[in-house]
């Protein structure tokens, strides 16, 4: 029974360990990336038109939309330093997160000829700079459209301008090292794109748990010529590998159940071995081979269900005691937290519930059968 304990304690600490690294992960996406992204479905730009943005403010559980327009970049101030440069509307903090997650200055991103820019934490660390107090603009440095530019001459296919910095976000290195935002306008003229062309259109929902039925609403006011992308589409190779993590520590753990179910057999077989007896002297009474074998089943579920029962008390009261106390912190200084984050979700309870049975239940079977093939031998 104390096997079971710890092997049920571990996988429900564990399991919840990575559920909370999990919602950890996914809300630092969350901040950059919107519930619904429309995007080319091939090139890097695409046309929206006045008719297709009214539809879209007039979509069933839009709360709202913001235009952007991205490519990469190189910044100047004393070293280069390549970006992806992100240009979005006046609406875009109404829905992404970036300007909640500021560490210095406004979220200010100016106009066309006086543009001012967002950077990430990891970007401002490699230029040496201060975001907020910046006197000096940053020299830009971008490719225009591949098709508006036919001359041979490099430089009358580059873009350069100045840009202002305004503030720092921290987020995710995935961004921080990578994004500046800026203003839209200043991104269009940059690139010499047409009034009507954009890179993306992110959306927020009213509802986000109805995704999967907008996209598809979406889709069909947009066509094939667009891609249309929920959240977790947008990051899908991110989700499946936390997934499938998880699932790889689940299987490594239940080992541990395994192993314990080793000592189960070897319990039970010692006490079919004590109870020849017992067991002989029931079959004189009338008992069959199947109400001895569920006698010794019995046991071994009764095992499970107490060891199950107390590693899942034992796991619910430490992990009450990371939550509170912060007994196991993350080693190093890059984190947004400084100790690992736990969530108990009841599906991870039914699981290893689960497992437990199915392991007590294999592992009693063969000292069961062998306590009922006990012959009846009263004399020896």
């Amino acid at each position: 029974m104390a096997a079971i304990i710890v092997g049920t304690a571990s996988l429900i600490i564990v399991l919840s360990v990575f559920n909370g690294l999990e919602d950890l992960v996914k809300s630092l996406y969350a901040d950059f990336y919107t519930d619904i992204r429309i995007s080319p479905a091939t090139g890097k730009f695409m046309t929206l038109s006045s008719g297709q943005l009214k539809q879209l403010s007039g979509a069933e559980n839009i709360r709202g939309y913001s235009l952007v327009v991205e490519d990469k970049a190189l910044l100047q101030s004393g070293t280069m330093q390549p970006v992806i440069l992100k240009g979005v509307d006046s609406n875009y903090k109404n829905i992404a997160g970036v300007s909640r997650k500021l560490v210095r200055g406004d979220f200010e991103l100016g106009t066309a000829d006086h543009p001012g820019a967002v950077i990430g934490a990891g970007i401002e660390n490699a230029l040496a700079i201060e975001s907020d107090r910046e006197t000096i603009p940053l020299s830009v440095y971008m490719f225009k459209k591949a098709d508006r530019t036919a001359s041979a001459d490099l430089t009358e296919s580059v873009s350069t301008s100045t840009i202002a910095t305004t503030g720092t976000f921290i987020i995710q290195q995935d961004f921080d090292n990578k994004y500046v935002i800026t203003n839209l306008d200043f991104m269009k003229q940059m690139l010499d794109l047409k009034a009507d062309e954009y890179s993306g259109a992110e959306i927020e929902l009213k509802d986000p748990s109805k995704s999967d039925a907008t996209k598809s609403a979406l889709q069909l006011i947009f066509g094939n010529g667009y891609l249309v992308q929920t959240r977790y589409e947008q990051n899908q190779s991110l989700y499946n590998v936390m997934r499938t993590e998880k699932w790889v520590i689940y299987c490594v753990l239940t080992l541990i159940l395994i192993v314990a179910a080793f000592n189960m057999v070897g319990a039970l077989t010692m006490l079919v071995l004590e109870k020849q007896k017992d067991i002989q002297v029931l079959k004189a009474l009338g008992a069959n081979d199947n109400y001895i074998q569920k006698i010794f089943l019995s046991e071994g579920i009764l095992l499970a269900i107490l060891g199950g029962a107390t590693g899942i008390l034992l796991a619910v009261f430490v992990c009450w005691l990371q939550v509170k106390y912060h007994l196991v912190p993350l080693q190093g200084d890059s984190f947004l937290i400084s100790y690992y984050p736990v969530k108990l979700v009841a599906t991870d309870f039914l699981l290893v519930l689960t497992t437990i049975l199915v392991v007590a239940l294999l592992a009693s079977w063969l000292p069961s059968r062998k306590a009922a093939a006990q012959p009846i031998e009263l004399r020896s």
